[in-house]
């Protein structure tokens, strides 16, 4: 797709509006529209001003001014406007050195392809993630100086499997039994299958979609893999599409790892490989299948994953989902079968191609230029310091002996036990400029302010049932 190309879209299409969307630092997409008038081949040059102090996590008040450059490639018409619109991403630079914006999180995943190709050990990373999310028929939530509630209500939840209501027609999904069920039981097979069928015509290949374990509307939509900063862009896509097509059917769906209490939360397990000329570089002999590259790569991973939990489960609410007993990959160890590691090695296929590792910590709602970005660094530390994993743990988590148990690392408990990690643990990041050291300060520095500072002060409801009669 070249700007040429995008002009040829315009007319053939008859387009109204172009959509210039952006990443924020949290990992929101961000857009402002502008009439089609507007665009030129010269805009796909120096690109269009805009306040880049307004934007969560960026610039100062006195150097606003920023460039948003939109990327041709990127180039969809948007499938929920009512005026014909083409939507771009964009590049974010400074309006005087014209240089990527250092806190731009895609340009973060464009210098970690570059310093990966640099290095010499591969040209490509691929990575193929498992979004889960919840679909809910409705959603309110609120806090105040006396007050703090929320509420999630959906017509396929066990909750609801005692109401006297003639709508109840009583297939409810028990809890983590959501896996698999036909309709009427899974109640969200057409909608599932309206948000492939927008994901296929914006271009984005989709292998498959099912509902996932838990209660209350949890399903997932796999894609196919695709370079780093390909699937970063489709993610985001995706989240776009989910929330959309929902919107059109009067519901709602959320991101948020943990939801629901006493059942499983929305995960995003990557699927990550390396290749170089069109080979695959963790195929092997070794162990499951691999190659000692791909053990490195495992090394690097497990060496730094308390760090990069804090990129790629970065939401306090992340860590109600990093609980044991719920498959969620608390324990930093890696398998070829074990849902309960942190990495396992898929078995499906003997072939080479298919041969990847299986990143299983992190969940959908980080920003997925940063957290494929941070993989691909730890990968990298691995692979160039010959980091190897040690053994796999093939054994069921549960029967482990008690010194077996503790020989094992576990993943953060929490939001400030993970920004510590990171504050601790960042050099690996900063190789070749791919995360700044602004970056890692102001990320750290946002999350304890914002988040974890946040939740701190604030009075949980349950709290009230713990101790309200002390």
């Amino acid at each position: 797709m070249t700007p040429s190309f995008v002009f040829k879209m315009v007319e053939a299409k008859e387009v109204k509006f172009i959509d210039l969307r952006f990443m924020d630092f949290p990992g929101l997409w961000q857009h402002t529209t502008l009439p089609i008038s507007e665009l030129t081949l010269e805009s796909f040059d120096h690109g269009f001003g805009f306040d880049g102090s307004s934007i969560r996590g960026w610039q100062a008040i006195n150097e606003s001014d920023m460039l948003l450059v939109p990327v041709a490639d990127t180039a969809k018409i948007d499938p929920f406007m009512t005026h014909t619109t083409l939507s771009m991403i964009c590049d974010v630079r400074d309006p005087i050195t014209k240089k990527e914006y250092s806190r731009d999180p895609r340009s973060i995943a464009r210098k970690a392809v570059a310093f990966l190709k640099k290095t010499k050990i591969a040209d490509t990373a691929y990575f193929g993630p498992e979004l889960e999310f919840f679909i809910f028929d409705h959603a309110f939530y609120d806090q105040g100086i006396n007050f703090a509630k929320y509420h999630v209500g959906s017509r396929e939840g066990i909750w609801g499997r005692g109401d006297e209501d003639p709508t109840n027609l009583g297939y409810k999904i028990r809890l983590k039994e959501g896996y698999f069920p036909t309709p009427p039981m899974d109640t969200m097979q057409n909608i599932r299958s309206e948000m492939v069928t927008e994901l296929i015509n914006l271009g984005i290949p989709v292998e498959a979609h099912h509902h996932e374990v838990a209660t209350g509307g949890q399903c997932e939509i796999d894609m196919r893999y695709q370079d780093l900063v390909t699937m970063a862009d489709s993610v985001m896509m995706y989240k776009y599409v989910c929330k959309n097509v929902a919107a059109r059917h009067g519901k709602v769906v959320t991101f948020m790892p943990k939801p629901l209490f006493q059942d499983n939360g929305s995960g995003m397990h990557i699927h990550f490989s390396l290749w170089k000329n069109d080979k695959p570089l963790f195929a092997g002999n070794k162990y499951a299948g691999l190659s000692e590259m791909g053990l490195y790569a495992i090394g690097g991973i497990l060496k730094h994953a308390a760090a990069l939990c804090c990129l790629c489960n970065p939401t306090t609410n992340s860590y109600k989902r990093l609980v044991p007993g719920y498959e969620a990959p608390v324990n930093l160890v890696y398998s070829s079968r074990n849902r309960s590691a942190a990495i396992r090695i898929p078995m499906y296929s003997e072939k080479p191609q298919t041969k990847r590792i299986e990143f299983r910590c992190p969940d959908s709602s980080c920003n997925p230029y940063l957290a494929f970005s941070a993989m691909v660094m730890a990968a990298i530390d691995g692979i160039e310091n010959k980091i190897h994993p040690g053994d796999p743990l093939d054994k069921n988590m549960y029967h482990l002996t008690e010194e077996e148990y503790e020989n094992i690392g576990s993943a953060p408990a929490s939001l400030e036990e993970a920004c510590n990690a990171l504050e601790n643990d960042h050099e690996f990041l900063l190789k070749g400029d791919v995360f700044t050291a602004d970056v890692i300060h102001y990320w750290i520095k946002y999350k304890r302010e914002n988040e974890v500072d946040a939740l701190r002060q604030r009075p949980h409801p349950y709290e009230f049932c713990m101790y309200f009669d002390i």
